[in-house]
């Protein structure tokens, strides 16, 4: 194969289009990829001026390009290339890369145009533009929805903050009020306790039942009311956060002694708490004032449900390991539906009819344990009686 027949089969084969045009810009060669491009077959387009491929304005401008070229030599696409638009046969336009070389042959000029259509990469580059514009418009509605949303935050921030400063102040308020109407309440009732005393002392000579009957009540009542002063007092502290456990060294079998004859001299007629010890030893290191409020409260439980002519047992127990509290008495017991709610504040099982009390009283005492790092727990039976195990590790 001689080199020009290579040279066609070049050009006829070539994915772009080649287009050959004379000085005037008349066509004088179209390869098939080019009449593809355009929709023309060669003899449309061989013989008639480039310009009937180009849309306006370049159709009726081009041949003063030529034109200003051959004279001046200022070249705009020869030899540098730019991006055009051609114009098809049935009148549509489409975008291609032309590419224009200046050839000399047999003594005259000719111009040799390769065409790249773009309509593909144009049509991927609009749509890369439209999502990049919708992408643009959706970072702008999202970045307005999370401005909206910080300044929501932000009042909701503001609110909050006015509702917490508004609630420490009730809060302090009510701690205010609690200590202050707790501490009121003790004077006079100290008084009316010391009169009490003084009356039945008085009253032993005349030997008057109704007289000392009264005096029990009063009594009664003062030691009631005294106690619901004591938990909120403790409550209050507990809630506060003042409330922490001071580890002391002291002697368990004293401790039990003296809860034993401080709680048997509030007993009801004829109930007997029967207190016992044992263990190889009898110091602990605990916070002995905690220690004695749960005591002296499950005690008091004990004694308040339970009925006349009853045993309340008071056990200490001291291993290598452990001390354990265990207070157990006979009395109404805790419903099964009740027991979930039993360290609960302020809450009363449904049997306790008309037994004073406030529903702080074990809601402290689990507090007042947890405080040491020890276990709270118990076994109850309705009309049977009620078992409560206070537990405390021992450090080695």
């Amino acid at each position: 194969m001689d080199n020009a027949a290579l040279l066609n089969a070049i050009i006829e084969n070539a994915i772009d289009g080649i287009i050959t045009i004379s000085q005037r810009g008349v066509v004088e060669s179209i390869n098939p990829s080019a009449c593809k491009l355009f929709g023309y077959i060669p003899d449309e387009v061989i013989g008639h001026n480039i310009s009937m491929l180009m849309p306006q304005p370049d159709k009726a401008k081009h041949d003063g390009y030529i034109e200003r070229y051959q004279h001046t030599g200022h070249a705009h696409i020869i030899g540098i290339g730019r991006e055009v638009t051609g114009l098809r046969k049935d009148g549509s336009v489409f975008p291609f890369r032309l590419a224009v070389s200046e050839v000399a042959v047999s003594g005259r000029k000719i111009y040799t145009g390769f065409i790249h259509d773009l309509s593909r990469a144009k049509e991927a580059e609009d749509r890369l533009k439209e999502h990049a514009a919708r992408l643009e418009e959706l970072v702008e509605e999202r970045t307005s929805s999370l401005k909206e949303t910080v300044q929501a935050l932000e009042f909701a921030k503001e609110e909050v903050s006015v509702s917490l400063e508004k609630e420490k102040e009730l809060n302090q308020l009510k701690s205010r009020f609690v200590s202050m109407a707790s501490h009121e309440f003790r004077t006079p009732l100290s008084a009316i306790q010391l009169s009490a005393v003084l009356i039945e002392k008085y009253a032993q000579q005349a030997e008057s039942s109704n007289i000392k009957k009264h005096v029990t009540k009063i009594k009664a009542g003062v030691n009631n009311l005294t106690s619901i002063l004591n938990d909120f007092l403790s409550l209050e502290k507990l809630e506060a956060g003042k409330t922490h456990a001071v580890s002391s060294t002291f002697d368990v079998l004293k401790f039990g002694e003296e809860i034993t004859e401080e709680m048997q001299l509030v007993a009801k007629q004829d109930q007997n708490i029967i207190y016992q010890h044992t263990g190889t030893g009898n110091t602990v290191t605990l916070d002995r004032s905690l220690l004695k409020n749960c005591v002296v409260n499950l005690i008091g439980n004990a004694i308040k449900y339970s009925g006349e002519n009853t045993f309340i047992e008071f056990n200490t127990e001291l291993s290598v390991s452990e001390f354990t509290i265990t207070v157990k008495d006979n009395g109404i017991g805790i419903p099964p539906e009740d027991q979930k709610h039993l360290f609960e504040a302020f809450f009363r099982a449904h049997n306790t009819g008309n037994i004073p009390g406030t529903g702080l009283g074990l809601n402290i005492v689990t507090r007042h344990v947890a405080l040491m790092d020890g276990q709270i727990h118990f076994k109850s039976d309705v009309n049977q009686g009620t078992s409560f195990v206070l537990t405390f590790p021992l450090s080695s």
